[in-house]
């Protein structure tokens, strides 16, 4: 059965820099989902989420918008804003877990309000002509709030509901809940695609085997972890390229000069290559010793010399 891969998104990791040079250097991905559009209280979109989507920024196959809100206006003006670079499909993001969102009402923190889900669908329908799509988890508090938001879901021509198999609550902490995934497929007429824990090609098997209508699989933490596991699943092999750590090496330079030369002063970018690795020492032979040999380098220098006896000692 073919299917289709999709790069779930990841707020301060998964923009342009980074999805091209992954596009690049690995493959795999067919559709790449923007780190969301949030206003803050004004009708002004941030100069980061302007550049994240413009057209000219992006060399990837696909490209989706999405939007972080609770208010129809809102949601309104970030579907005009992104129809006028040509975009068709908006994604609503509720599923992001994070505190400072799910309080506000935002993210993961939405789905036990259909009354406001259906407000906001019901205007987005009603007053502008934009695909919808939905990223969403099971719930905030426990996976029955999906069940009770779909009688509303299902009132609208949604493309689709991509659900991450947690709660909101979880973070991304314990496993995902495979029967409560399987719940939401038995109780909704939309196209859903899963996402969650897709770590490796045995994990993507497995699941493959197990929920047999789906035929799309959203990657998030996995794919930064290992940038190789989308190109695997796609060509059906654990075998890794023979020239694994050249091209892990090219693409790491290539995003680092990118974040280098877009960040200010030295501590932005050891932050940002810092939050890198948290994820991409889980692809090397010793985690930990990996990711605390990055962060004991203070400057530039001392990175640069990390990162060259890291790849070394793998080759």
């Amino acid at each position: 059965m073919s299917f289709t891969l999709l790069s779930s998104p990841l707020q301060g990791f998964t923009d342009f820099r980074f999805r091209n040079a992954f596009n690049h250097y690995f493959g795999g991905i067919d559709t790449f989902y923007a780190p969301y559009i949030r206003l803050d209280g004004k009708l002004v979109v941030k100069n980061s989420y302007q550049r994240d989507i413009l057209p000219e920024n992006n060399t990837t196959p696909e490209l989706i918008p999405q939007v972080i809100t609770n208010d129809a206006d809102e949601f309104l003006f970030v579907a005009k804003y992104v129809q006028q670079y040509g975009y068709k499909e908006l994604n609503w993001n509720l599923g992001c877990p994070y505190p400072m969102v799910t309080k506000r009402g935002m993210g993961s923190g939405l789905i036990c309000d259909p009354a406001k889900i259906d407000h906001i669908l019901e205007r987005v329908h009603s007053e502008t002509n934009i695909v919808v799509s939905m990223k969403m988890r099971m719930g905030y508090e426990n996976s029955e709030e999906i069940l009770n938001a779909f009688p509303v879901l299902d009132k609208y021509p949604l493309k689709n509901i991509a659900i991450h198999a947690r709660i909101g609550k979880q973070l991304y902490k314990g496993g995902v809940d495979l029967e409560a995934f399987q719940r939401c497929i038995e109780h909704t007429k939309h196209k859903l695609y899963y996402n969650g824990d897709i770590t490796s090609v045995a994990a993507f098997k497995s699941l493959q085997e197990r929920f047999t209508g789906i035929d799309h699989w959203m990657i998030g933490r996995g794919l930064i972890a290992d940038p190789f596991l989308p190109g695997m699943i796609k060509n059906n092999t654990t075998e890794y390229p023979k020239n694994r750590w050249e091209l892990f090496r090219e693409f790491h330079d290539t995003i680092y000069e990118q974040y280098d030369a877009a960040l200010s002063g030295p501590t932005p970018i050891k932050m940002k290559m810092q939050g890198f690795w948290d994820y991409f020492s889980h692809s090397f032979s010793h985690p930990q010793k990996t990711f605390k040999k990055i962060k004991k380098a203070n400057n530039a220098i001392a990175y640069k010399q990390a990162v060259r006896e890291i790849l070394n000692s793998e080759q």
